[in-house]
């Protein structure tokens, strides 16, 4: 078993001939074969889980097929990202008090799975007002539990994989779920007397859905259980809210940390550039492309892609890769928004359209592996799980206030919300050419 562990991580991480052991404590070197294909199918099957119950197509897709108000729908995006994000300044100061952290992005994965089978529940004996405030309290809880992971997870990496791999990591864990995700896609699109039915066939499928995504959490919790992690350094550990408030002052003592963290903001301007595309094509007349598989196909196609891709790049300048990231979205941006403005006729296309999609979730995928690689190579044993919190709360801060991109376009329209989108994006990508090359460090 030992042997064939060694072989697979020798051909995934491309590291055959010498086992590289950069940035990690010399007793998890040898254990790295383990702790890689631990890391890679917990996240393949997490990152799957996230393709079928995603919170800016499925979930919005699921409470208008069954009725919900659309109040409910408009809070999802937010909840879903702000609060995966701003609790974790306080989680990490706990983390630091316990020398082993895998069990957090365990017990968080758990918290996930759990999450998914209440909304199966309420899917099941709810519906209309009742169903939307289940959806968006449970939405809650998966998010909180999502918090967890991802702190820990950052942290166990920088404990067990070493720098120049970690990048191919999540590039290996993004094509893979992005190809497992285009059967998913595919079998909804080749369905439609399945999910075009009236309201008890409709919710069979989310039912489906949400109770797969749920095995794969737990699935993945019991695999993560298994990445031999060495005990870490508990210097630091204290008050949260006290140690918290300290931490923030990095963003200003810390140079290149705080740098980082404003160019991660503007880096944001990716992630709302699929969902204000796909406006621009409905109300350019074509809604096929919008369907639930198309878009997931899309998705998940531009992971099977561009995963590998990103990741590679990131293990030698990851800060490059934000950049053609961010420089790839605003392209696609504006010629979404000139074809909308100029030729509204070849936006409605079915072909144009997907290729605008794809290729705007190609720079979505290379934006978050480059800035996770980032962030991982650039912090040390005793600050990773520090910077990854502080970090992630400020963003948490700029995603709840991305609710005002809709205030813009009630009052501007879609083509003032693309326009701001397409110079912030502009911006990242100068600020990320910018930043020193960490992984040369």
């Amino acid at each position: 078993m030992s042997k064939l562990t060694d072989r697979m991580y020798g051909y995934l991480a491309e590291d055959e001939d010498a086992r590289v052991c950069k940035d990690i404590p010399e007793s998890a070197c040898n254990d790295q074969p383990q702790a890689f294909l631990a890391h890679l199918w917990s996240l393949t099957l997490t990152k799957l889980g996230d393709s079928l119950v995603s919170a800016r197509l499925v979930l919005p897709w699921m409470l208008t097929a069954l009725g919900a108000p659309s109040i409910f729908i408009s809070a999802l995006v937010p909840l879903r990202e702000s609060l995966a994000l701003l609790p974790q300044l306080f989680i990490a100061q706990q983390m630091r008090q316990t020398p082993v952290r895998k069990w957090f992005w365990v017990v968080g994965s758990i918290g996930q799975a759990l999450a998914l089978v209440g909304m199966v529940v309420a899917i099941l004996i709810t519906q209309g007002v009742l169903l939307g405030w289940a959806v968006v309290i449970l939405l809650a809880l998966f998010s909180l539990s999502r918090g967890v992971c991802s702190v820990a997870i950052k942290d166990v990496q920088g404990k067990t994989i070493s720098k120049t791999r970690r990048g191919r990591l999540s590039g290996l864990a993004a094509s893979i779920a992005g190809s497992l995700s285009l059967v998913t896609a595919l079998v909804i699109i080749f369905a439609p007397e399945v999910t075009n039915t009236e309201r008890d066939g409709e919710a069979w499928v989310f039912m489906v859905l949400l109770s797969f995504a749920a095995a794969l959490w737990l699935i993945a919790a019991l695999i993560y259980a298994r990445v031999p992690e060495v005990p870490g350094a508990t210097e630091g550990g204290g008050n949260a809210l006290v140690e918290a408030l300290k931490s923030i002052r990095l963003l200003w003592t810390d140079k290149n940390f705080g740098q980082f963290v404003l160019t991660r903001a503007l880096l944001v301007a990716s992630a709302f550039a699929i969902p204000y595309i796909v406006v621009m094509i409905q109300r350019s007349g074509d809604g096929s492309l919008t369907g639930l598989g198309g878009l997931m196909l899309a998705s998940g196609l531009a992971g099977m892609l561009a995963g590998r891709f990103w990741g590679r790049w990131s293990d030698s300048a990851s800060h490059h890769v934000m950049a053609a990231a961010a420089c790839l979205a605003t392209l696609i941006m504006a010629v979404a928004l000139a074809l909308y403005i100029w030729k509204p006729d070849y936006l409605a296309q079915q072909g144009l359209a997907g290729a605008l999609i794809f290729m705007a979730a190609v720079a979505h995928h290379g934006a978050r592996v480059g800035r996770k690689t980032y962030l991982i190579d650039m912090a040390t044993q005793e600050t990773r799980a520090q910077f990854t919190a502080v970090s992630n709360t400020v963003i948490g801060v700029v995603l709840l206030l991305g609710i005002l991109l809709g205030v813009l376009e009630t009052y501007a329209g879609v083509e003032a919300v693309v326009g701001l989108l397409i110079v912030l994006g502009a911006i990242a990508a100068v600020r990320a050419l910018r930043l020193p090359n960490v992984q040369h460090d």
